[in-house]
């Protein structure tokens, strides 16, 4: 959505214009949902999670600054409810399957190497993943799946620009390790690197 766009339904929010509001939860709606269930692998709980942030976010709008873009603050929004629920789940983050970040079918493992292969490489990957912190994997999904900057992924997570590489180094560097053995080193390499967003 443009920003232009954002800025007048915000306002128009704000002024307590429900159908504003119901456009700016259906422009953002699933990819919210996506991010939350990423982080908690429970369709039930992601719904309820994502139903949350824009109450949330609803109550919040006075608090929204345009230095950012909304997507960002949404974010942020629901980072902090997700990260509240693992939290009080006791529950490590599931796996996340790497295609999903925006892997086109040409450069997908399942193109290279053969399916059984691929089966395999998957499941190191997912073995990778389930080794990072709930940081580190929302940094990954921020990066690659929303193309987030650093600076946005450190608004939504509460910390420093340099944190922010910190985690996408040491998530690369595992992942990296985890596809080595498949011999995909240059897939890794094209995939997990990100210099043009500063990472």
């Amino acid at each position: 959505m443009p920003r232009d766009e954002e800025s007048k339904l915000v306002a128009r929010a704000r002024r307590g214009n429900a159908d504003a509001f119901r456009q700016i939860v259906d422009a953002y709606k699933d990819r919210i949902f996506a991010f939350v269930w990423r982080m908690v692998r429970n369709h039930h709980e992601a719904e309820d999670i994502t139903q949350a942030a824009f109450v949330r976010a609803y109550e919040a709008l006075g608090s929204y600054s345009e230095k950012w873009a909304l997507s960002t603050w949404l974010f942020t929004i629901t980072y902090r409810l997700c990260v509240n629920h693992l939290r009080k789940r006791r529950a490590t983050v599931a796996d996340f399957d790497l295609a999903e970040l925006g892997t086109t079918e040409e450069e997908s493992p399942e193109a290279i190497v053969s399916t059984e292969e691929a089966r395999r490489l998957r499941e190191h990957i997912w073995d990778a993943v389930g080794d990072l912190t709930a940081p580190q994997k929302s940094a990954v999904l921020l990066f690659y799946r929303e193309g987030k900057s650093c600076d946005e992924i450190g608004r939504v997570l509460g910390i420093p620009t340099v944190t922010v590489k910190s985690h996408l180094h040491r998530a690369r560097a595992k992942l990296r390790a985890a596809l080595a053995e498949h011999y995909v080193e240059d897939w890794t390499h094209l995939r997990l690197t990100g210099e043009s967003r500063s990472a």
